[in-house]
Formats: structure tokens, C-alpha cells, sequence
């Protein structure tokens, strides 16, 4: 059994070394460090190197958090993982509790495990932040049907199998995205309690901005919904135009009935009917972004067998 711990980095260099050796090497048959250089300025490689990081994965210029995620799992799926496990550079994550955060897979009752915040210990958090991930993950829970406690965890663990599965293609973070792609095929998620530390590095440089971070998942768990509930989708924002366009065309039904003229309440017929013809058009996208959604499911069950196909071997 062999566990691939990927750490995507960006200007880590104080930090690193100490991530890498906390981890520990004694909790599968086999156990690699991928550090992935985001197009890192300062002397984070070189301290991974020293510290004991099996391979480097260096972009030339910074990709963002979500391409990194997505090019250190198709790179630790290469390295032959059996599971893989990916945690951040600052050290906020307690490297020790890998341990605990695979145990689920091991025993065979989990595809994916989230390290939960919430249900563990948080060091610190700054309150815009920590009301952030409360209402994030709130939403990736109505969207994704899993009742989970911390859906903005980056500390996570995910077979072989699961990270065949999960095709990131948001470009800012990966979190949210990979929650709902894991409910659509029907994967295992378990979550365990994880110690959340104090960060001394610096500001994060994902979360520059708590209104940017929001924008941005807010828009990543948006096309997730869309792309995996069309149908519901499009037929939610038709049925409101629709009901919108019945409630103004209400005042011109009264006003035919009472004077049997629809003269004076022209703007709001043609207002109603332009509403009512968005509403029928939206729904009837709904039918076509469903038929694209079939075609995806085929496409991704095509792509997950090449990818068996070239990993397994």
C-alpha cells in the first residue's frame, strides 16, 4: 500500500521543511512526498529538498491553488498511490494526524476523507474567515447532499480509485468542486476531527480577501450545480420568470375582465408575455443541458477507464 502525501505550495520557504517532516513515514507500506511548486519566488524548493520531499512538481509561473491540485493528483496517481493525501504548506495541518485522516480508507469504509475543523480543535481563525466557511459549507451541503461540517478542509484524503473519479476544472479552488463531484458518482465520504494550528507565515495567500474568496466559490459551487442539476437548475430560474410574468399579467386579467379592454394595461401584457416566453426558453435550455449532462457522465466514464488504463500501468 502506498500513500503519496501532495503539498501544493506558493512561497512556503518558512514553513515547508517542517510540513514535510512531520509527516509520518511509518503509516503505510510505502509513503512519498510531492511537493508542487506553484511558481514559487522565494526558496521553498530548495527547503523541500532539504527537508526530505521525494518529488517536485514546479510550474513556471503561479497557476493558482486549483490547477496545482489538479496536476498534483494526476502526478501522485503516476507515482503509483494507492491513497493519496493532500495538506497545505503553512503548517496550519497537524502532519501527525495523516494517520488518523486515512485510517477510514484503510478499513475500507471510505473513498474520500475530510479533515474536519469544526469538529476538532481550531487554534485560531479570524471570525470573517471562520463565518465564511460556515456559510460555504452550508451551501456546498444543500448542494451536494452530504451533510458535512467542513466542506472548506484542505486537509484530505482520497483512494486510488476516488482520484480517478474527480476531474477539477474550476481555475481558483478545488474544495467545493470535488465535494460535488463526489456526490454525483455516489463516492464514500467520512469525515474525522483534525487540529487546526495558528498560521505563522504570514496572511494566506489563497484568502487575500474574504468578499474575492466568496465571489469566486460562490461562483465554482454555481457551475457545479449547473453542470450536475441542470434540469433543476434551469427549471428553478424559468419557474420564476414565469411566476414573475403571472403576477404582472394578473393586473391586466383583472383589468379585461372589469372593462373588457386591455388597453391601459398594455406595458404590463407585453411585460407578462416577454417574461413567460424567457421562462418557457429557460426550461427548454433545461432539457437540452440535460441531454449535455449524459453525454458527460458517458465522457467521464471513458475518461476514467483511459485513466485506469495508463495509471495502473
Amino acid at each position: 500500500m502506498k500513500l503519496v502525501v501532495m503539498i501544493p505550495c506558493y512561497n512556503e520557504k518558512k514553513t515547508i521543511a517542517s510540513v514535510i517532516k512531520e509527516i509520518p513515514r511509518d503509516c503505510c507500506d510505502e509513503v512519498e512526498i510531492l511537493v508542487i511548486d506553484d511558481g514559487c519566488t522565494d526558496n521553498t524548493v530548495q527547503e523541500a529538498k532539504n527537508a526530505g520531499a521525494d518529488k517536485i512538481l514546479s510550474f513556471k509561473k503561479n497557476k493558482g491553488l486549483a490547477p496545482a491540485f489538479r496536476e498534483g493528483l494526476q502526478t501522485a496517481l503516476e507515482m503509483g498511490a494507492d491513497i493519496i493525501v493532500n495538506t497545505d504548506g503553512d503548517g496550519q495541518y497537524n502532519g501527525k494526524e495523516i494517520t488518523k485522516l486515512i485510517e477510514p480508507i484503510l478499513a475500507g469504509r471510505a473513498d474520500f476523507v475530510l479533515g474536519s475543523r469544526t469538529k476538532g480543535n481550531i487554534e485560531y481563525m479570524p471570525l470573517q474567515k471562520k463565518i465564511g466557511n460556515r456559510i460555504a459549507t452550508f451551501v456546498t451541503r444543500q448542494v451536494s447532499g452530504y451533510s458535512i461540517s467542513d466542506a472548506q478542509s484542505g486537509f484530505r484524503a482520497f483512494t486510488r480509485d476516488c482520484a480517478m473519479r474527480l476531474n477539477v476544472m474550476a481555475d481558483y479552488t478545488y474544495v467545493q468542486e470535488t465535494l460535488i463531484q463526489a456526490a454525483y458518482y455516489g463516492l464514500v465520504i467520512e469525515e474525522v476531527p483534525i487540529e487546526f494550528r495558528r498560521r505563522h507565515a504570514g496572511p494566506s495567500r489563497l484568502i487575500s480577501s474574504i468578499w474575492r474568496y466568496a465571489k469566486k466559490a460562490g461562483v465554482t459551487i454555481a457551475r457545479g450545480y449547473r453542470d450536475f442539476h441542470p434540469l433543476d437548475t434551469f427549471f428553478g430560474v424559468g419557474s420564476l420568470f414565469i411566476l414573475v410574468g403571472f403576477v404582472f399579467g394578473s393586473k391586466v386579467l383583472i383589468t379585461y375582465f372589469n372593462t373588457g379592454a386591455v388597453a391601459g394595461t398594455l406595458p404590463s401584457a407585453v411585460l407578462t408575455l416577454l417574461l413567460i416566453l424567457i421562462g418557457v426558453s429557460t426550461m427548454t435550455l433545461g432539457l437540452i443541458a440535460d441531454i449535455l449532462k449524459t453525454q458527460r457522465k458517458v465522457q467521464d466514464e471513458i475518461l476514467y477507464r483511459l485513466k485506469k488504463m495508463e495509471y495502473d500501468n
